[in-house]
């Protein structure tokens, strides 16, 4: 027993003394790999800056800063092992990595299809950074992009991370790329009314209208849309800048309409509303009753018709 314990006490004797000896090296280990970290963050920040400050796309510089960053971390963490004497440590790690690396591809398969995924639309993708986009019916502003969603915030407030695999699979449809955005609505005038008059007095109407776009290829038009039950229906296209699709076209759309009526009315059109037509069929005709005045009037003068000789 007692030379058991002996033993056991020369190995763990022994084990401390390889300690003591292996000490400064895992503590420069330790000391690489802080500090590399440290650099690894400054070097990525200072690239982010440089990159936004240069570039006409912000997103394209931050996912190459982040890119850089997680690159410079796995370096130094194989450099600190190695000067930890952890050589085969690293080794190992390195070929644990990639056998691991093949099993994660299949148990994880989605994410790294969305990481693949947000390198491609790193360099070729169909948004930029505050751009106006609908993708299903999500519909807000693209704000980050990371190595596995995008960043959207929607105009209603609300946070949604879209996966990159979906931007890649769903139609985008980017309402800001080149700056112009098509409105329309439709105003209904009287069939006794002047069609390529009131046409001209909303095309009027519409270029008074400082915000709506007015140029080659861009041009405000009205075409004659339906011949309704009551109305003859004019449909009217307008353009207008998107930099600010929430507040600023959605605005120019509000007075472009208000504009238009006013106009039409101040013009002698009429703006009838529909007309809805009842149909009985069968028994006794549905009683129609006019206001109490006026019936009481109809009665008596029916009364006085009745009793004269």
């Amino acid at each position: 027993m007692e030379e058991s314990t002996k033993n056991l006490g020369e190995i763990l004797e022994s084990y401390w003394q390889q300690f003591l000896i292996a000490l400064p090296r895992i503590a420069m280990g330790i000391l690489v790999i802080v500090v590399g970290i440290l650099i690894a963050a400054w070097l990525s920040r200072l690239l982010r800056q440089r990159l936004e400050g240069r570039m006409d796309d912000p997103l394209m510089g931050r996912f190459i800063a982040n890119l850089l960053k997680i690159s410079l971390i796995i370096l130094v963490i194989m450099l600190g092992l190695q000067a930890a004497g952890l050589s085969g440590v690293a080794g190992g790690l390195l070929a644990a990595a990639g056998a691991t690396t093949v099993v994660l591809g299949f148990a994880f398969k989605d994410i790294g299809e969305n990481f693949l995924a947000g390198v491609i639309l790193a360099f070729n993708r169909p948004f930029n950074i505050n751009d106006s986009v609908k993708v299903g019916e999500i519909f807000g502003k693209v704000k980050a992009l990371d190595f596995r969603y995008t960043h959207i915030k929607t105009f209603d407030g609300r946070d949604v991370f879209v996966p990159n695999g979906t931007l890649l699979q769903e139609p985008v449809e980017n309402y800001t790329r080149d700056g112009f955005f098509r409105f329309d609505f439709v105003v209904g005038i009287d069939y006794d009314d002047d069609i390529d008059g009131a046409s001209r007095e909303i095309l009027k109407a519409i270029q008074e209208e400082p915000e709506v776009i007015n140029e080659e290829g861009h041009e405000p038009f009205v075409v004659t849309e339906e011949l309704n039950v009551s109305t003859v229906d004019l449909k009217i296209f307008f353009w207008v800048n998107t930099d600010d699709y929430r507040k600023g076209a959605l605005e120019t759309r509000g007075r472009v309409m208000r504009n238009v009526k006013k106009r039409l009315l101040a013009e002698g059109y009429s703006l009838p509303a529909d007309i809805h037509e009842l149909k009985f069929y069968g028994g006794d005709p549905f009683p129609v009753r006019q206001p109490n005045g006026q019936h009481k009037q109809q009665d008596r003068a029916a009364v006085n018709k009745q009793q004269q000789p």
